[in-house]
Parts: C-alpha cells; sequence; structure tokens
C-alpha cells in the first residue's frame, strides 16, 4: 500500500505595495508571479486595501498607514509602529518584495520588517542599503519605464517570474458583481471626474460640457465617483447621464467599467480598474508624472492634455500654474472624437462578451 504524499507547504511572501488604489492595482502582475510560486500577504495602506482584495493572487491582506508614503501621515510611535510589527510577526512571511515608485525609498519598511523578523527582503533602491535589503535591485530611475514593468522587473529579479501563459497585464478577479439594474446594458460610456491629488482634475465645467456633448453624439453616459464626491458627479452628469457617485464599491465600479465601452477619466485609480477589466481609456492626463510610467496599462489609451506643460514633472499634488492649462485647454469635443477613435473598431460582440 503506498503512503499518502506529504503536502508540500508553499514559502509564503510579504508583498508591499502601500499607497494609493491605482497604485496596488499595477502591482497586480508583479503579484501574480509572486503568487504563481508562493502564498502571498499583501501589505497595503488604507487607500489600497479594497484594490487588493480584488487582485488575484492573494491570498491575505495586512492595512497599515504608512508614515512616509500617506498624503496625510500619522505621527511615528511606537504604538504605531508595534501594529505593524505585531501583524507581519503573526502573518509568519519566510521573505518580503517591497514594491515601490520612483520617487519612493524602500529601505524604511525594510528596516521594519527587519525588526518584525522577516528573514529575506529585496526591494528596487539605487541608495546603499546596507544589511536591509537581502537582494538590492538597482534600476535606471531616468528610464521612464511603465509602473507594471518596472515591478515586474524586481519580482524577476528576486526569484518570481511570470508563469508561462501571464500575459502580465492588469487583471482583477473574476466574477464581477451584476452592474445590470444601475448601468442598463453594456455599451455606455463611462465618465469619472474625481481625483485625490487636484493638480490631476479636468475643470468640472468642462466635464459636465463633455458629458453633454457625449450625449448629443449618440453615447449613453454613465457618470461614477466616491460617495465624497456626490456632489461633483451630480454637477457632471447633469440631465444627461446616469450618476452613480457614491453608488457603487470598487468590485462593482470593476463591474461597470467592464461594460463600458470606454472610460474618460483623469490620472487616478478607475483607470488603472479600467485597464484590469479590459475597457480603453480617454486619459485626461496631467503631466505632473510621467505617462509613460502612469499612463493605463495594457489598453488601447488617448491620451489628452498638454504634456509639455510647465508642470511637467513637478510631482505636484495641487496645480502650481495658474490656470491649469494642461488640462483646460481639452475641449469636449476632444474628448468625443478620442472615444469614437476608441469604439470606433470595438468588436460589435461587446454586450455578448460581457454578458
Amino acid at each position: 500500500m503506498t503512503a499518502p504524499r506529504e503536502e508540500v507547504r508553499r514559502e509564503k511572501v510579504l508583498v508591499a505595495r502601500t499607497d494609493n488604489a491605482g497604485d496596488v492595482l499595477l502591482a497586480g502582475p508583479a503579484i501574480r508571479a509572486v503568487a504563481a510560486r508562493a502564498e502571498v500577504v499583501l501589505l497595503a495602506g488604507p487607500y489600497g486595501g479594497a484594490a487588493a482584495r480584488l487582485l488575484p493572487g492573494v491570498s491575505e491582506i495586512i492595512t497599515w498607514r504608512v508614515p512616509w508614503i500617506d498624503p496625510e501621515p500619522p505621527p511615528v510611535t511606537h504604538d504605531h509602529v508595534d501594529e505593524l510589527l505585531t501583524a507581519v510577526r503573526r502573518a509568519a512571511p519566510t521573505a518580503a518584495v517591497i514594491l515601490t515608485s520612483f520617487h519612493q525609498s524602500a529601505l524604511p519598511l525594510a528596516l521594519l520588517l527587519r525588526l518584525a523578523g522577516v528573514p529575506r527582503i529585496a526591494a528596487i533602491s539605487n541608495d546603499y542599503p546596507g544589511s536591509l535589503l537581502d537582494h538590492r535591485h538597482a534600476v535606471d530611475e531616468d528610464a521612464d519605464v511603465p509602473e507594471p514593468v518596472r515591478m515586474l522587473t524586481l519580482v524577476r529579479a528576486a526569484g518570481f517570474p511570470l508563469p508561462p501563459g501571464d500575459d502580465g497585464r492588469l487583471a482583477v478577479r473574476r466574477p464581477l458583481p451584476a452592474v445590470g439594474r444601475l448601468t442598463g446594458p453594456p455599451g455606455y460610456v463611462v465618465v469619472h471626474p474625481g481625483v485625490t491629488a487636484p493638480a490631476r482634475g479636468w475643470p468640472p465645467d468642462l466635464c459636465a460640457r463633455a458629458v453633454t456633448a457625449l450625449t448629443r453624439a449618440g453615447h449613453r453616459v454613465v457618470v461614477t465617483g466616491t460617495p465624497a464626491e456626490r456632489a461633483l458627479t451630480a454637477q457632471v452628469a447633469g440631465a444627461h447621464a446616469r450618476d452613480l457617485g457614491g453608488a457603487t464599491t470598487l468590485a462593482e465600479l470593476a463591474a461597470v467599467l467592464a461594460g463600458a465601452a470606454a472610460l474618460v477619466a483623469p490620472n487616478t485609480g478607475p483607470a488603472h480598474l479600467a485597464a484590469a477589466v479590459g475597457t480603453p481609456v480617454v486619459s485626461l492626463f496631467a503631466p505632473v508624472v510621467p505617462a509613460a510610467r502612469w499612463a493605463p496599462y495594457g489598453v488601447p489609451v488617448e491620451l489628452l492634455g498638454d504634456q509639455r506643460a510647465p508642470c511637467r514633472a513637478s510631482r505636484a499634488r495641487v496645480c502650481p500654474i495658474p490656470g491649469h492649462p494642461c488640462l483646460s485647454s481639452v475641449t469636449a469635443d476632444d474628448v468625443v472624437t478620442a472615444v469614437h477613435r476608441l469604439t470606433a473598431h470595438r468588436p460589435a460582440a461587446l454586450e455578448e462578451a460581457i454578458l
């Protein structure tokens, strides 16, 4: 009689991406690469937790507000740090991969993970890491590499290449919730006016004009936003569009975007969520960060906005240039034309494919 085979326990790896929902979605391909060989514990910030729950490959989530990342950082206290150390020790990962953007340092978190007992840590660091990192991955930070690709280079160097058959695009867990009661049948255009950083926003009056212009051009329009953006979505939707401001969870928003022919949005999390469900994006992109790094990845994109405006590469959260010229120069007709270019060759069987 053959003895039963013992199940091989998979390694547990902590993957950290601690900023906003869009950043967490962009980390999805790197997380899948790690998950192909290990159980993934994802360390996220409070603004990224909902996105973390949508990612394939994530087995467990730790949420912690990071003092050197969060836009409204908490004070650094023993109690706050102990909260993280306790959670990491409880998860007991055997390794960690710290995912960062080019303007972030992995070393403060590496120090805390060392104190929590994580034995192996990998991260991108052009600064000398001393004993904080076991695998220091150096990259050319002057090269405008898309964020998902940049993160994939790190996990591949750390021993976690994408598995065969994975195309490296953004993705979310399926199935998504049913949202037909909110949107009507698929094929509409979604307009998402809200942003977390004002410098990235399209002026609301121009957004409202675009909704009117899209409707007159024959499109059904759905306007989306968070509960805090209800006044904005009501203004933008007017009498011409369905206003879903505050009406969806992040998973339901993903489903709304999956049913759309296109999304019109600034550089914000829902643009990356649209990419994760395969929906083309008209990207109203303020050049405070490089579009080559941060534009929606892996789907057709129409990039609007003056990418040579004086705010270029400033990383400003509030526009430093009077009149916000990089985006105020974009017209409603520009948006309609861009939507038409994106949807002209969209498969006629879109509705059947989604349903």
